[in-house]
C-alpha cells in the first residue's frame, strides 16, 4: 500500500519558493480508495490508544483529521493560524527559518484529560508539530501520538517529537 500512495504525491520543484521540492498530495486526494486507504492508515495506529479527539493542523491536516476522527469515532478540533478562530482562543508561538509564526486553539476546545491525537499532512522541522503538543497539553489534553501521512527524513523533524508516539505512512529521504 505504501508504495502505491507514494506514487500518488507529486513532486514539485522550486515551489514555494527556489530549491524546495514540494510534496504535492492532490494527486492522491483525487483518489477515493488511495485517500480512505490513507486516513484509515493514519489512524490504525492509534486504535487501542483510547483517543476522545484529533487535533488537525491547518490547512492540509483537516483534510486527514476529520477522517481520522470519524474512523477513530473520535471529535475533531482544529488547529488554525493566529488570528483565524473566532472565538477566544489560547496560541503557541514556534520558530520558523525566518522568524516566528503561532497556532491557536478555542480554550473550550477539549475537555480536561483528553486523548488528543495530533494530524497533519507532513511532518518536516517539526516546529509546527511540536507547537501542536505544547499547545494541547497548556489546555489540559493529553497528546497520545502525532499521525503524519509524509515525513521527511533529511529534516530531523522527528527529533522535537519524539517523546510522543509518532506515525507516518510514507517516507521520503
Amino acid at each position: 500500500m505504501t508504495d502505491a500512495l507514494r506514487a500518488l504525491i507529486r513532486d514539485v520543484p522550486d515551489y514555494p519558493r527556489p530549491g524546495i521540492m514540494f510534496k504535492d498530495i492532490t494527486p492522491l486526494l483525487g483518489d477515493p480508495r488511495s485517500y480512505r486507504a490513507a486516513c484509515e492508515a493514519m489512524a490504525e495506529s492509534y486504535r487501542g490508544d483510547g483517543v476522545t479527539h484529533v487535533a488537525a493542523i491547518e490547512s492540509r491536516g483537516f483534510l486527514f483529521g476529520a477522517p481520522v476522527a470519524i474512523s477513530l469515532n473520535a471529535a475533531v478540533v482544529p488547529i488554525r493560524k493566529r488570528g483565524k478562530l473566532p472565538y477566544h482562543a489560547e496560541f503557541e508561538e514556534y520558530e520558523l527559518e525566518y522568524g516566528t509564526d503561532a497556532l491557536e486553539m478555542h480554550v473550550d476546545a477539549l475537555p480536561a484529560g483528553a486523548r488528543v491525537l495530533i494530524v497533519d499532512d507532513v511532518l518536516a522541522t517539526g516546529g509546527t508539530a511540536a507547537a501542536a503538543v505544547r499547545l494541547v497539553e497548556r489546555l489540559q489534553g493529553h497528546v497520545v501520538g502525532c499521525s503524519f501521512l509524509i515525513r521527511l527524513t533529511f529534516l530531523n523533524g522527528l527529533e522535537k517529537v519524539a517523546e510522543k508516539k509518532v506515525s507516518t505512512i510514507i517516507a521520503f529521504d
